[in-house]
């Protein structure tokens, strides 16, 4: 009777056994496929949008393209430039950076060192839901109630008082480069001040205490124990916000004024421009196929996706980095 019992049993086991090895084949199969189709979907991206842009690259080249500064549609006449849109880009991208990651850090830092629990759940996600809102919502508070400070309070000053300097110059209007950059700032809050939290939150307890324990102030042990020590995810945490900025549409699309050619060069903080995502938005459906302007507009994608995508990976690799010390600092 024991035999037969312990020849149940060990049927039993080996059919577990089976079962396990099966599902554990099957788990790798599908964790591999499901990378697979991620970095097949990246890779037709950039295949589309090589094929779709190749014609205005052979028209005009492609550093041609990236250094010209006209925009004319219209077919016979065509010229296209990217210029004035990069550096639209760049420069509400150069705006949010400057302001929204001082903001995050301070937010960060309260969240991470000084505020008790009963607070920090509350406000930790406060600040996550504003993540959750749309960029068109951004955009039509822009356009609608924002512009109308940033003329008042902001750009009416700069223009009176350093309006002879070129970074200010122009009349105060509120459609302009320097809204665009502050609703980008606000609109990177978010995703600054979490990261920036986490990796504060994943600083061992040692490095506060022995700044505590040299006499150091609140502030000198979180400048000393707690920012040197995750520098390089408070990095990382920018260049996502940065990835943000960069790829934002709609929101910029609405208080940037929508300059074209030439006009577009942001030389002024109080000047309309247009960046890549804003222009894509504004033209795209009215594009003439049987022209150039659609293969340009899908040449402006290539530019914004290759930026996104070196902004994005750089971020990835600097988390990882600090994350990886501080778990291996645990251990």
């Amino acid at each position: 009777m024991q035999a037969k019992e312990q020849q149940v049993r060990q049927g039993s086991n080996s059919l577990l056994d089976s079962l396990g090895g099966f599902l554990d084949a099957a788990f790798q199969v599908l964790s591999t496929y499901s990378a697979t189709i991620v970095a097949g979907v990246l890779v037709l991206m950039t295949v589309v949008l090589v094929a779709g842009s190749s014609p205005v690259f052979r028209r005009f080249g492609f550093i041609g393209f990236i250094t010209g500064v006209n925009w004319n549609p219209v077919i016979g006449k065509e010229a296209f430039g990217a210029l004035p849109y990069i550096l639209g880009t760049l420069v509400t991208s150069a705006i949010a950076i400057t302001i929204g990651v001082p903001i995050s850090l301070g937010i960060a830092i309260f969240l991470s060192e000084m505020s008790p629990w009963a607070v920090r759940g509350p406000v930790s996600q406060l600040i996550e839901l504003l993540a959750a809102v749309p960029s068109v919502i951004y955009g039509l508070w822009g356009l609608f109630v924002f512009r109308f400070w940033v003329r008042d309070w902001i750009e009416t000053p700069l223009s009176t008082y350093v309006g002879s300097l070129p970074v200010f110059s122009g009349s105060p209007f509120g459609l302009d480069v320097l809204t665009a950059g502050l609703i980008l700032a606000i609109m990177i809050i978010p995703t600054v001040s979490s990261v920036s939290r986490e990796v504060m939150l994943a600083v061992p307890n040692s490095q506060r205490e022995a700044a505590y324990s040299l006499g150091a102030t609140r502030w000198e042990a979180v400048r000393i124990g707690v920012l040197n020590y995750s520098r390089s995810g408070i990095f990382g945490a920018t260049i996502l916000g940065l990835g943000r900025a960069v790829g934002e549409t709609m929101a910029v699309t609405m208080v940037i004024g929508n300059a074209i050619g030439p006009a577009a060069i942001p030389t002024s903080l109080l000047k309309a421009s247009q960046t890549l995502g804003s222009l894509i938005a504004n033209e795209f459906n009215e594009a003439d196929p049987t022209s150039l302007h659609p293969a340009a507009l899908i040449g402006l994608g290539l530019i914004l996706f290759i930026f996104a995508l070196l902004i994005n990976v750089l971020a990835q690799l600097l988390v990882w980095k600090v994350l990886k010390v501080k778990r291996g600092s645990v251990e």
